[in-house]
């Protein structure tokens, strides 16, 4: 067996039958039996052809485990598997686990929403919480190593202690996880907490192994300053074309799909916040040059993108439509997350300015206006994300956004709202909850759901005849969806009236 597992909570360690935004449904709360959910949105990673090891897991994990193997251990020394498979990965010989996180308690933006309203814990925290219970972890008295992108929930010393993590890295990892395994491996002792640093560009490893639903990174950071955004977010740096085009053939021909990701995709190899056109198409007809040459459907994906780069260069989303072909039968339209987070002119000036550039805070929301009806016009669905309870956030500035949002009803998209996490500079303020609404917010709150509601069964439609799904489990979340929206009704029209449904 080996000396290192490498592995993730159970909602991290699967493609979600192909349908990368379906993994969300992690941070909902436990409302419906697990393996209920397990089926509908959360499917296990299949294990490859050695018997063991995860056929793919998240792209940060990959990361790790090609940094592990460009700095001194061997192929039969590292395995990622998904969690269900740790008694078979694990053995006397075995050392070190490694775990990578996305929201361990829940207290993610989506995760705090939902579980502060519904009252129960989000299937994320629950699922981590099992995995460092397991069994296989103190009968082997394994070193525990936990890092990734949830990993500032872990810094207090108790929480630490709590789950027996021997070292939990906070950061990007790449530079300084290959020491720490070394170090657990030879049963020297590990440091309690470390902050990684900032990975340049010509010492990114290239992945060795596929990524859940394809998942490549071709940029890392963002450079905007968002206030309420993690500062290791400010170094924006852009992977070269040949490494990522490595990355991409072996996903394809692993997984059969790609996924680009990046903070904003638009924003590829971009010196300041425009578009470099030129620099995107290159990438975008590459990647569809390897999609032919594997004998691919083409199906090329996208993580996230700002508005703000939309308006700045429209012609580019009309380019990318045509290069993705986007608009058909097979491929009805591209979509991906971004954020429009407030309509409040005051609260862009206060913690977004970044977002807007090169517009003005002013302008906001024109620019979301504009953007959304080229994104309409090019066959691209975003998923939004709302902040509620920003720091001096007041009444007014929720009825400019709740305005915003009924401007946007025409749009086929999903607006999702989510309460303030106190993270990046605003880190000293406290967590926005459910106690702190005020009528605005409630009435916000209905607005984005009926938003949702009103979209939520064609997407259903188009999404799962885009990912090539049986029809049968298609009707089947559109079933739990109306069941869904039949409870919610009720609380819809009191949250209309600025009233909390749950004292109602």
């Amino acid at each position: 067996m080996v000396e290192i597992v490498l592995t993730a909570d159970k909602t991290l360690m699967s493609d979600y039958h192909r349908g990368e935004f379906l993994g969300f449904a992690a941070c909902a709360p436990a409302a419906i039996p697990e393996y209920i959910y397990e089926k509908l949105f959360c499917p296990p990673a299949p294990v490859d052809d050695d018997g063991i090891s995860a056929k793919f897991a998240p792209c940060g994990l990959r990361r790790i485990e090609a940094a592990l193997l460009e700095n001194g251990f061997s192929r039969d020394e590292v395995v990622v598997v998904h969690p269900d498979m740790l008694n078979r990965a694990v053995d006397k010989r075995t050392k070190v686990l490694g775990v990578s996180t996305n929201d361990p308690l829940g207290l993610g933006p989506a995760s705090s929403t939902f579980s502060n309203l519904a009252g129960k814990e989000p299937f994320n925290a629950i699922s981590f919480r099992r995995l460092m219970r397991s069994p296989v972890i103190r009968k082997h008295q394994l070193k525990v190593i936990v890092g990734g992108p949830g990993a500032w929930q872990l810094e207090d010393e108790r929480i630490r202690m709590k789950f027996d993590i021997d070292c939990v890295l906070v950061g990007e990892g790449e530079l300084v996880a290959p020491e720490l395994f070394k170090k657990a491996v030879s049963g020297e002792e590990l440091p309690r907490f470390v902050h990684g640093e900032v990975v340049p560009l010509e010492k990114f490893p290239k992945i060795k192994g596929a990524t859940v639903n394809g998942l490549v990174e071709i940029a890392r950071g963002c450079g905007r300053g968002c206030k309420f955004c993690n500062p290791t977010m400010l170094k924006f740096r852009c992977l070269p074309l040949e490494h990522i085009l490595e990355e991409v053939r072996l996903n394809l021909r692993k997984v059969g799909r790609v996924l680009l990701h990046a903070e904003d995709v638009l924003r590829y190899k971009a010196n300041g916040v425009i578009p470099n056109e030129q620099a995107v198409i290159e990438l975008f007809e590459a990647v569809k040059r390897l999609y032919i040459e594997e004998n691919r459907p083409l199906d090329i994906g996208i993580s996230h993108f700002a508005l703000s780069s939309v308006v700045a260069k429209p012609a580019l989303v009309s380019e990318l439509s045509e290069i993705m072909e986007v608009g058909t039968k097979e491929n009805p339209w591209a979509s991906g997350q971004t954020g429009i987070e407030t309509g409040s002119e005051r609260l862009v000036e206060l913690h977004m300015q970044g977002k807007v550039r090169p517009f003005k805070p002013e302008e906001w929301r024109e620019v979301v206006l504009e953007a959304h009806e080229i994104l309409k016009e090019n066959y691209w669905v975003p998923c939004s994300t709302l902040v509620m309870g920003l720091p001096r956030e007041e009444a007014k500035d929720v009825l400019e956004t709740l305005e915003l949002i009924e401007d946007l009803r025409g749009y086929k998209s999903l607006i999702v709202p989510l309460f303030f996490v106190p993270i990046g500079n605003l880190i000293a303020e406290s967590f926005f909850t459910m106690k702190k609404m005020l009528p605005e917010h409630w009435m916000l709150f209905a607005a984005c759901l009926k938003h949702d509601f009103r979209w939520v069964y064609t997407l259903i439609d188009e999404y799962f005849g885009m990912t090539r799904v049986a029809a049968p489990r298609a009707a089947t979340i559109k079933l739990f969806t109306k069941y869904m929206e039949k409870k919610l009704k009720p609380y819809i029209k009191d949250m209309e009236q600025g009233l909390n449904p749950l004292e109602s």
